[in-house]
């Protein structure tokens, strides 16, 4: 992981593969003073952070494990996850999975990053990769003892030997080897696994690499039983569940604790068993909590999340919407109107813009007041609703001024915007404002000016602009249409 980490992560780990777990917590603490998401621009964001989880997460800093995780996931390329620093990401995702007890969707993600790490051509990736993957199938060949044991033993040894193939000299080979051993003994090459796992041993020991020690003793108890040498077997057994209690790995101390307890029982030695049960349920205990506290934290944050979530698209669409008319607003038409323009033109019809203006409406606020104004003003939003398609854009500008892009219109899209502008004009002059304004001489009704596209915006904008500006001077309650394009010379009066 040289190239993938930073130096103050990487030691963080090997503190914690040592069994020095209060250096490590001090040491994390050090590299995530700064903020735990801060990650320089030299390194691979989504590896670095989903590597800082699985270090949060054997120091028991569930919350914090859970939110890097996340942010790690999202930083990652998931539709077209490539290169080593994916493999790997992907990688160390299968392997938190597989500490919470997500087995299944582990190993799919531990087989992607294989499959990744291949592609890259990175060697030392694929050896991390082969690694991680070739453990979770062997144990899961020791935990769901079946049929498909040997076939998981046996894909395990293959990822092993690989693995150690292609690593160099250092924690990654050490590993792949006792693996390598333990998937032999699974597959009755007990004479051969006996080498192997003294080599890993020797080579754990003199690296003061916990891990590689613990494994390579449990296959030792392993082969020792298999040749009825059951007091060697307890010995063996006994300090695997040493070493993986001194680095507090969880699946680790459990399965050792349970093959101590079941060779203390083939010697008839009650007390050793009753021993290494105790400390089967002390490891079980600490699994069930801290997947209890990380269940419970994982709940939480994605309650907080989805609730933040709604929040901020509340307060998104709040910022384009108008709030008396519920229309969108001013910056709504200028955010979604080109997509739109650009959508219907690719489909080969034509955009229209139609720019609304309610006549007589000072006169509306003079006599009936404000308050009858807004409701006027609502009225007609509600009309414009009425009268075109949910696809259309509607827009209140500004003031009592309104806009209307047709998009995809059903009917002909060459006199869509016509058609429409009138049957908007005669539904406000055919409403019945008495219930709102009561008797008033002049009832609101509205201009319109509307032009067509393919065009910007602000283009559209200027020609309907122009042509309503036409329609007011022609004496209202009219549609004009701008006489720049081929259908411009029409109008339409009530």
């Amino acid at each position: 992981m040289v190239g993938h980490l930073p130096a103050q992560d990487r030691q963080v780990r090997l503190l914690l593969d040592s069994g020095r777990f209060a250096e490590a917590d001090m040491a994390f603490d050090e590299l995530i003073a700064t903020g735990p998401h801060r990650v320089d621009e030299r390194w691979n964001r989504s590896t670095v952070l989903v590597h800082r989880a699985s270090l949060a997460w054997r120091l028991e800093h569930i919350p914090l494990a859970l939110e890097l995780v996340a942010e790690g996931w999202t930083e990652l390329d998931v539709d077209h996850p490539e290169g080593a620093a994916a493999a790997h990401t992907i990688s160390i995702l299968g392997y938190l999975l597989e500490t919470i007890g997500h087995r299944g969707p582990a190993l799919n993600l531990m087989a992607l990053s294989v499959q990744i790490a291949r592609d890259a051509g990175d060697q030392a990736a694929l050896a991390h990769c082969l690694n991680r993957e070739g453990n979770a199938r062997v144990f899961r060949a020791v935990t769901n003892p079946s049929e498909s044991s040997t076939a998981q033993f046996t894909l395990a040894r293959d990822l092993f030997d690989e693995s150690q193939s292609l690593a160099k000299p250092g924690q990654v080979k050490r590993s792949a080897l006792a693996g390598f051993a333990r998937a032999l003994a699974g597959v009755g090459e007990v004479e051969l696994a006996e080498r192997i796992g003294l080599e890993a041993l020797a080579l754990g020991r003199a690296a003061d690499d916990w891990f590689t020690a613990s494994v390579a003793n449990w296959v030792l108890a392993v082969v020792r039983r298999e040749q009825h040498r059951q007091e060697e077997a307890r010995t063996f057994a006994s300090r695997a569940l040493d070493g993986a209690e001194t680095i507090r790995d969880t699946m680790l101390m459990m399965q050792f604790s349970l093959d101590l307890a079941a060779i203390c029982e083939a010697l008839s030695d009650p007390v050793g068993e009753a021993a290494a049960l105790r400390r089967t349920v002390a490891a079980s205990s600490t699994a069930v909590e801290v997947l209890q506290e990380g269940l419970g934290q994982a709940l939480e944050q994605r309650r907080v999340a989805v609730q933040a979530q709604r929040m901020a698209m509340a307060a998104r669409e709040a910022a384009l919407r108008d709030p008396l008319t519920g229309l969108t607003n001013r910056l709504g038409l200028e955010r979604h109107a080109p997509m739109l323009l650009e959508r219907t033109a690719a489909a080969g019809r034509v955009p229209w813009l139609l720019l609304l203006d309610v006549d007589w409406f000072k006169d509306v606020n003079d006599l009936a007041g404000h308050t009858a104004g807004d409701v006027v003003l609502q009225e007609v939003a509600h009309l414009l609703r009425r009268e075109c398609r949910a696809d259309d854009l509607l827009c209140r500008w500004a003031g009592d001024e309104f806009v209307v892009l047709l998009v995809d219109a059903s009917e002909d899209s060459r006199n869509a915007g016509p058609i429409v502008a009138e049957r908007i004009r005669s539904a406000v002059h055919r409403h019945d404002w008495q219930l709102v304004l009561g008797r008033i001489t002049k009832a609101p009704t509205v201009s319109i000016g509307v032009a067509a596209g393919p065009a910007k915006l602000e283009h559209l904008f200027a020609a309907a602009d122009i042509a309503l500006y036409r329609a007011k001077r022609a004496g209202r309650n009219r549609v004009e249409i701008d006489r720049s394009q081929p259908a411009a010379d029409r109008s339409t009066t009530g």
